[in-house]
């Protein structure tokens, strides 16, 4: 096979083209040699360490070969970069028993021969992202030579050349990363050709009205979309003649930090397209502690950014059948913070994302390296900058692991009134520029969901494009709405949310129909749309009210919302601009009297906390919430390990004050559903698996990342006779005959060793 492998490798480094007079057998052959199962043996993989590594719960991403740094125990290493060194990395991680994916940049990267016309003869300068200015958008002002682009029609094709080299070398999945245009941009002259194509019109300055604003960025996010179209079509066309399965995904922030960091891109309209299998939410400290207004104070709240950030990436695939990993990272990209401040923040993100029950599937980092070698803060004196604290080294390993046990099936909230959510579109990013942009800080959504979030009700934001996906509102039971910053992209979907209200949902619509970009040329008022041409409404909420056949005149200054019934539903108008909520303390109660009316009518049961809290199988997830109602903190009684505790200790009460995020093992509930095993790994900083259990043995396979210290918490039913790892004997563990509990220390390596237990 070695020489096989050899003979063939320049049919396998040539880019694939669809067969026609090519030997059909000859491509089959190179299709099966690009497996990864027919691999040379340096780079076959190593036995399955777990039989529930096909499911793909947990990943991270790296540009380098394995290292000792970066074995981190997922079920996938992401390879990034599509540069010639791609399959000696991949092989490395492929070696070591992990399953390869492979990500690469969309608007940015070492794309230089595209750029300069050595791909197909013509130079693409005038594709690179320009402001009003004339300047061209750099990624990295460190490098001067790669921008931002303004995909043109070859731009896919040009990618699809990188993305064959992945797909030789047996990638399993293609993540094509941030598909991203700037607000600010625009100005370039193929954006210019792409508007006169797009629109059959002149191209108009953005920032010149709101209408131009609106259209271009319109346009920008048809121009990603298309470009991703080009790239997943490519890889569908290899699937179907190589019999392969390459997945597509697309890692992206979510759309609430696009809008805040006045970015376009194509978010919940990538979820339609043929080809694409999912997302990654790309949430994490950077995006999360961008500044919010909340009783008139404006300042970073990362757990409440980030719990409303995943939410919205969890509805990008709800009810699609698409799969959304959710990315943690414990280190972010401003290498300038110390480690206490990226060990809270990293604790506020993971813990906002493990409230979405939904997603069970985690990159638990990007540049493992940078995390575990990495000294900071960068901008301190060489000799004053800190490694990692071995003491989050270890609680970030025992973390990771624990990922990979997040698929539960029971799953109960214990804190504040749910199945309430606040209805947010891809439009919002269209508004963010021009001489009329909404405002800054976000407030026309933060105002709605801020308040419910602070008072214990674990609001979702809800996709408005996928509201005529059947099944997506199941389980909604109370909706808000506004129009202030964001606009209907197309009609159907208030027939979909007409139906739904007609099917006993209640619709709190917060809006007084100020924004400007009512005014803009639209399918509600006939002027973007020929399929619309009887449509002559002042603002698209006209014509949902029309949709739901009630009239509703607003309310008097002071007085409460009306509800008018709908059907079995109803809806309730709140004649007030969101960001006023936003503005004061005032602000918030009046939201939260009309939405405790609306959940009345919704028929559901009114409760406030200061404290979020779920259970999950036998974890529960809780955080203390600041800027919350008052009362005494809620406290949990019983048998408890804090898996952010790196010393794994049982404690008996937990109590949640304000700012405090756990996760928690419930090691009752774990004894209850697993009372059969005797002796069992409950957690550990390190990749444990079971080998062999006899009744007086008990042995495991254990390896992470290397130089740092490891923790593994197993029930068992006495203290062992001896325990020996590799052979030696190991001395440095405890055990509690109380609580049935063994704890070993030792120190982790890259390569597997054995654990044996005697008993």
């Amino acid at each position: 096979m070695f020489a096989y492998v050899r003979v063939f490798s320049g049919i396998l480094a040539r880019p694939w083209t669809p067969p026609g007079r090519v030997n059909c057998l000859w491509l089959a052959l190179a299709a099966l040699l690009s497996t990864p199962a027919l691999l040379s043996a340096a780079e076959s993989p190593a036995a399955a360490h777990d039989p529930q590594q096909d499911l793909e719960r947990t990943c991270f991403q790296t540009g380098g070969p394995f290292s000792e740094a970066g074995n981190l125990g997922s079920d996938v290493a992401i390879a990034y970069g599509i540069g010639s060194d791609l399959p000696d990395r991949i092989g490395t991680w492929r070696a070591h028993g992990y399953r390869i994916h492979v990500m690469t940049g969309v608007a940015w990267g070492q794309y230089q021969d595209y750029i300069h016309g050595k791909f197909d003869g013509v130079n693409h300068a005038d594709e690179e992202q320009t402001d009003r200015d004339g300047n061209p958008h750099l990624h990295d002002s460190r490098n001067s030579d790669v921008f931002y682009m303004c995909p043109g029609t070859n731009y896919g094709r040009f990618l699809c050349v990188g993305i064959q080299r992945a797909l030789d070398a047996g990638a399993e999945a293609i993540h094509l990363e941030e598909p991203e245009f700037w607000v600010k941009d625009g100005y370039e002259e193929a954006f210019k050709r792409e508007w006169r194509s797009y629109y059959g019109e002149d191209w108009q300055a953005p920032d010149s009205s709101p209408e131009a604003e609106w259209r271009a960025s319109k346009l920008k996010y048809f121009l990603y979309r298309r470009a991703l179209q080009q790239v997943f079509d490519y890889v569908q066309d290899y699937n179907r003649h190589s019999g392969r399965h390459v997945r597509c995904y697309v890692p992206t922030h979510s759309l609430l930090n696009y809008c805040q960091w006045r970015i376009v891109s194509p978010e919940s309209s990538l979820a339609r397209l043929n080809g694409c299998d999912g997302y990654i939410a790309q949430v994490w400290t950077g995006t999360s502690r961008t500044p919010n207004t909340y009783r008139g104070e404006r300042r970073e709240r990362t757990f409440d950014t980030a719990f409303l950030e995943y939410g919205a990436m969890q509805n990008l695939v709800r009810a699609t059948g698409r799969t959304v990993w959710y990315l943690n990272d414990p280190v972010e990209d401003n290498p300038n913070h110390d480690w206490n401040d990226y060990r809270r923040n990293w604790e506020c993100t993971l813990t906002a994302s493990l409230f979405q029950p939904e997603v069970w599937r985690y990159e638990v980092a990007p540049w493992p390296e940078r995390i575990f070698r990495g000294r900071y803060p960068r901008q301190a004196n060489r000799e004053d900058r800190k490694s990692i604290p071995p003491e989050y080294a270890t609680e970030l390993q025992t973390m990771m692991n624990a990922l990979n046990d997040m698929h539960q099936e029971k799953i109960a909230w214990e804190c504040g009134t749910t199945n309430v959510g606040v209805l947010i579109s891809d439009s919002l990013m269209f508004e963010r520029g021009g001489p009329s942009p909404s405002e800054l800080w976000l407030g026309h959504i933060y105002g709605m969901a801020m308040p419910l979030l602070k008072h214990g009700l674990p609001v979702t934001p809800v996709q408005l494009e996928n509201v005529t996906v059947p099944h997506y509102l199941d389980g909604l039971r109370l909706l808000l709405l506004t129009y202030q910053g964001m606009k209907p992209l197309t009609p159907d979907v208030h027939a979909a949310l007409a139906d739904w209200v007609r099917q006993g949902g209640v619709l709190l619509v917060c809006d007084d129909d100020s924004d400007p970009f009512n005014h803009i040329r639209e399918w509600w008022n006939s002027g973007g749309s020929d399929a619309t041409p009887s449509l002559h409404f002042a603002t698209p909420r006209e014509h949902l009210f029309q949709q739901l056949g009630v009239a509703i005149n607003p309310p008097e200054a002071g007085k409460a919302a009306t509800f008018v019934k709908a059907g079995r539903g109803g809806v309730l108008w709140l004649h007030e601009n969101p960001v006023n909520i936003a503005a004061s303390v005032e602000g918030e109660a009046r939201l939260m009297q009309t939405t405790k009316q609306a959940a009345e009518y919704a028929g559901l049961k009114w409760r406030e906390t200061n404290y979020l809290l779920l259970r999950r199988g036998p974890y529960i997830v809780a955080a203390g919430l600041d800027e919350s109602i008052g009362g005494e903190a809620h406290v949990l009684k019983g048998r408890f390990v804090n898996l952010f505790d790196p010393e794994l200790r049982v404690q008996p009460t937990i109590t949640l004050t304000p700012g405090s995020h756990y996760l928690l093992l419930d090691l009752d509930v774990v004894g209850d559903s697993d009372a059969k095993a005797k002796v069992k790994v409950l957690a550990s900083a390190c990749k444990a698996y079971p080998l062999k259990h006899d009744g007086e043995t008990y042995s495991l396979m254990f390896e992470g990342v290397g130089k740092t210290d490891a923790v593994v918490l197993l029930r068992a039913p006495n203290v062992p006779a001896a325990v020996t790892l590799a052979g030696q004997p190991l001395t440095t563990f405890n055990y509690s005959a109380a609580d049935g509990l063994l704890w070993i220390h030792c120190s982790n390596e890259a390569t597997p060793r054995e654990l044996n237990l005697r008993f």
